[in-house]
Formats: structure tokens, sequence, C-alpha cells
């Protein structure tokens, strides 16, 4: 029998919905309902966005800047960015290599789809981001997790053959990791590079966090010999500038990616809001001391926060960078679903269930600390109210 034509395609038939959206519709309902929740399943910045971005869109508004801007991005913007680029991540790039994108996720929606071809393959460090699973399958890709404690401790040159198939054609290389906070050092990125190489494969950078490292530096994998021709970055003003709902984001690669890119962006955004290019530009012009006082403040909830879940027996190590920890959970329950649920029945602390990660993540929880100190100090109260 035919089947019908009300159905989607294909393509979109695997892909899903993220846990933590559920997990953030049921805390909206409970609040709603007069219930008071310690949040830390959230994924924002504590911070008000700067003063200074908010009048660089009240400015751009007031003088009529609101026509389509080039799909590509405001020139004035993509120099910023180049030379950001340039100081910061040390990377030897002009504004004809960046590209605007809305937010990180785009910039990466539109990597794979400029990269994938159906039946490819991708290697993709696990616990990771949970969007880019959906991402590659959207793409009529497969991804192929491997995990990143157990390459590291062992060799990520052997996990990555040991992962690879003929069929691999890119891997997705996150430093700062979401959801626990490892970085990859420069001799982490040189394994990756050198593999990348090797077996002639692209490498598709999510560098969202890059201004939130702790212990040691960020370090840029394009930067790498021979990795800038196989190399896409994406990045985010989103974390670094508390501008999440402003959606700006960046890309940067050489050809053919870049006509790929642009292709991407023309026919399924036409490019970013103009006002908010011109707000994200004032971003840019941020001096870095600001970011690094804001550094210094998460560092303080991180601390406290590790401090605390260790005291009620959920064990966790300091996380190196982004704004997540990711304490072990089986104390609770050995399903970190389950586990979340009955954190959140008992104590009304929200957290995410770490086999939303991926598999690896399994027996984990991931705890936000981008909240304001209160926050972390009354949790701590009532998980140990619970737990103790």
């Amino acid at each position: 029998m035919k089947r019908s034509s009300l159905h989607l395609s294909k393509r979109l038939e695997e892909v899903g919905f993220s846990d933590i959206v559920q997990i953030r519709n049921k805390v909206m309902a409970l609040r709603a309902a007069g219930e008071m929740i310690y949040g830390f399943h959230g994924g924002e910045p504590f911070f008000t966005t700067p003063i200074p971005i908010k009048y660089g869109m009240m400015q751009a508004l007031v003088e009529d800047k609101t026509r389509y801007a080039p799909s590509s991005g405001l020139e004035p913007l993509r120099e910023a960015i180049a030379h950001k680029l340039q100081t910061f991540n040390h990377m030897h790039v002009g504004a004809d290599r960046v590209l605007l994108t809305v937010g990180g996720s785009h910039a990466l929606y539109a990597s794979f789809q400029c990269v994938l071809d159906p039946g490819d393959d991708v290697l993709l460090f696990s616990p990771y981001w949970t969007p880019i699973r959906e991402l590659i399958i959207g793409a009529q890709g497969r991804p192929l997790l491997v995990p990143t404690v157990s390459a590291r401790n062992h060799g990520i040159t052997e996990a990555l053959e040991r992962y690879a198939t003929p069929q691999t054609r890119a891997i997705y290389y996150n430093t700062p990791q979401n959801p626990n906070g490892i970085v990859f050092t420069r001799q982490d990125a040189e394994e990756v590079a050198a593999f990348a190489i090797k077996r002639d494969l692209i490498v598709i950078a999510d560098e969202a966090y890059e201004d939130l490292v702790y212990e040691g530096e960020h370090f840029s994998i394009a930067t790498l010999p021979g990795m800038a021709e196989r190399t896409l970055t994406s990045y985010t003003l989103s974390k670094t500038f508390s501008m999440t709902g402003l959606r700006v984001g960046y890309v940067v690669a050489q050809e053919p990616w870049m006509t790929g890119l642009r292709k991407i962006i023309l026919y399924s955004t036409n490019g970013v809001s103009t006002p908010t290019q011109w707000a994200a530009l004032e971003a840019m012009r941020m001096p870095r001391e600001a970011l690094t006082e804001r550094l210094e403040e998460y560092r303080k909830r991180r601390d406290l926060l590790v401090q605390g879940l260790n005291s009620v027996g959920l064990e966790c190590i300091a996380p190196a960078g982004a704004f997540y920890v990711f304490p072990r959970s089986t104390k609770i329950h050995k399903d970190s679903r389950k586990a979340a649920d009955i954190l959140l029945d008992k104590s009304h602390v929200a957290s995410i269930p770490g086999v939303a990660f991926g598999a690896q993540g399994e027996g984990h929880l991931r705890f936000s600390y981008s909240v304001p100190m209160e926050t972390i100090e009354a949790g701590i109260a009532a998980l140990k109210t619970f737990l103790c």
C-alpha cells in the first residue's frame, strides 16, 4: 500500500527533542503552581546583558538601521570579529572568512549541512551537547560516540582509531565541553588534528565557551599546521556577553566551505537581525578586562557548588571550563533520569540527567552554576536535608 504523503521527511523522523526542554517545562509548571525550585538546569549566563550592548541596539533602532544587512553580516562587525580572532584565538584570518549566524547553533547547523553527505559518519566526543546528535542526523549523517574521559586517559588517537569507520567524514570537537566542563589541551588538539589529517577528515569545532576557562588556556584547533583548510569553527556571543536572546554567532572557515556556508545562511535565515548586529559590534568592543571579572565570579560559584555537592555525597571534580559541573548521581539512583526526578520531587533541586548528553553521561547529573550565590547555598541546604 502506498504511504500517505502526510508525513515528515525521512531525515527528520529520527530527530528528537531535548530532555532539557522537557525538564525546563516541568520546572516552569511547578513554579507557576507556587513551588520554590532551585534551578541548576539552565544553560544561560546569570549576568544581565551589558549596557553598551543594549544601547548599541537602541541606537540602531533610533537611527533606522532596520533594513536588510548583507546575509554574511555587517562589514564592521566581521572586521571586529576578525581582529578578535587574530589577537585572542591566534588565527590568521580576515573579515572575508567570517560569517554571521543566528547564534552558535545556527553556525553548527550550517557547518554540518555543508560538510555531510547522506551516510557519512561523524566522530563525536561524548558526553556531548544534546542538539549535536540531532544536527548530525538532520544532515543525514551518523554520530559515532567517542568516550571523552576514556580517550583522554588512554589516548585520543587510539580512541579515534577504535571508533572510526571507512564512512567517517568529520570530527565534532568541542572545548570547553558542555556538559562536563572538560577543556582540551593543545596536546589533545594536536592528537585530534594529526588523526584528521591522516584520515583526511573535516573538523567541526565548537568554541562556545572559549571565554570561560579556569584551568589552562583556551586553544583553537584551527591554528595548528594543516588545520585551517579542514576546520569550520563556530562561536557564539551568547555565553560570553549574556545575550542569549539576541541570537548572534559566527562561523570561521576557508573555501570550499565558505561558499557552502553562505548558501545555507542565505537560504535559511538570509542573515542576522540588523539592529542585533550593531549591538554585537558593541560587544566586540568591550575590554577583555570585563570578561576576566566575570570569569572570577563564575569561579567563585564553581568552587562553592563543587564543595557543596561533594559534601552531600555527589562526587565531582572542579571543571576546567564552561559553567557546569557533572557529579556522579548513583547515590540517588543508578538511572540518571530517575535521579533527576527524585531530586526535583524530594528537594526541589532541578538538574539535567547525564544520559541526556549521551550514553557516556549515564550515572551523572549536570548542574549549572550560572546562578546567584544564594541559589547555590539554598540548593545545597535542600540537598543536605534530603541526602544527609
